[in-house]
């Protein structure tokens, strides 16, 4: 595929040219118009999307793609029509020719949050794992960030990402639909790794601290947010059925825990820079993400209780590094 052309050739130039050729054969497969049954309209709506340069773009302090002058003749209804057929937008938001995406969560809060507590970006190369729409990979370029490759096995996110990078066309930052264990072991070839609300949906965690660890080089650094309870190093907590009406919530460790977790696992120089309980707030249904969100997903009751009556989403952000 042309569009990751250029991607092929920055895995090679980084020693990766084993998995540069994996891709190739792969992600064609992957995004074919036949690989689920909604791609066909999401292509229609991606090459229906109007041909228009961005006068301005800003991606440090939030993502705006051009102004509403940009447009010209082109009305807005019709290119939110558009943009509702990547219905639902869950990450962001997003300034699009000003269109306000306003996405189910502010990901930009969550950004703001560990900024600070994270080693500059500027020029490193990095790996965001579960990165959902490439929301977070944007803020990292306009962070300096060298290069940055987001994983995503959803393949909305991944349309919705190319989305963005019709008009913003960085030949440096992609989003490919595949899942932290298709990554080759051992790459060692990232200085910044990033897992955002992906470690509670492993069925085992120790692995994927491993698989995270093995993409970064010796000295680099993992960026690690995750639901936590609260309680000492041995307390894990399992839900015995759903939490927060997801399925897929396997181990929610207390902070204590990960620190173990990360220290057996290898890691050094670990903290835990951030906690904060999910407010309904900073995610919510809007009109461009129409289905159920935390609000349904709490006891009507008691907001420190989920609808299943189990602790409220509490959320810690952690950094470490490898020797």
């Amino acid at each position: 595929m042309k569009s990751y052309d250029a991607l092929y050739s920055q895995l090679a130039a980084m020693g990766q040219e084993r998995w540069a050729e994996q891709l190739q054969g792969t992600l064609p497969e992957k995004l074919a118009p036949e690989s689920t049954a909604k791609m066909g309209g999401w292509l229609s709506a991606m090459s229906s999307l109007p041909e228009i340069r961005p006068s301005r773009v800003e991606l440090r302090e939030n993502v705006t793609i051009g102004n509403s002058d940009d447009l010209g003749e082109v009305k807005s209804e019709e290119l939110i029509a558009l943009l509702q057929a990547f219905h639902p937008w869950r990450k962001g938001p997003y300034n699009f020719f000003g269109i306000d995406i306003d996405t189910e969560w502010r990901s930009d809060w969550k950004w703001e949050r560990l900024l600070p507590h994270i080693q500059p970006l500027a020029g490193r190369r990095v790996l965001d794992v579960g990165c959902g729409n490439g929301y977070h990979g944007w803020r990292m370029r306009g962070n300096g960030a060298e290069f940055v490759l987001g994983i995503e096995p959803f393949l909305l996110s991944v349309q919705q990402f190319q989305v963005m990078q019709r008009y913003l066309s960085d030949p440096q930052h992609h989003v490919i639909p595949i899942g932290i264990e298709e990554v080759p072991p051992n790459l060692a070839c990232f200085d910044s790794v990033f897992s955002m609300g992906v470690l509670y949906h492993r069925r085992s965690p120790l692995d994927h601290l491993f698989e995270l660890k093995g993409c970064l080089r010796p000295g680099g650094e993992l960026i690690l947010e995750t639901l936590i309870v609260e309680g000492d190093q041995e307390h894990i907590f399992m839900p015995p059925g759903r939490y927060a009406k997801m399925r897929n919530v396997w181990f929610i460790p207390s902070s204590a825990a990960v620190t173990l977790w990360l220290k057996r696992c290898g890691f050094t120089d670990i903290a835990c820079v951030d906690t904060n309980r999910t407010s309904r707030q900073e995610q919510r249904s809007t009109g461009w993400m129409r289905f159920e969100s935390l609000a349904d997903f709490l006891d009507p009751d008691d907001a420190a209780k989920t609808i299943e009556g189990h602790p409220a989403p509490l959320r810690a952000i952690f950094t470490a590094r490898k020797l």
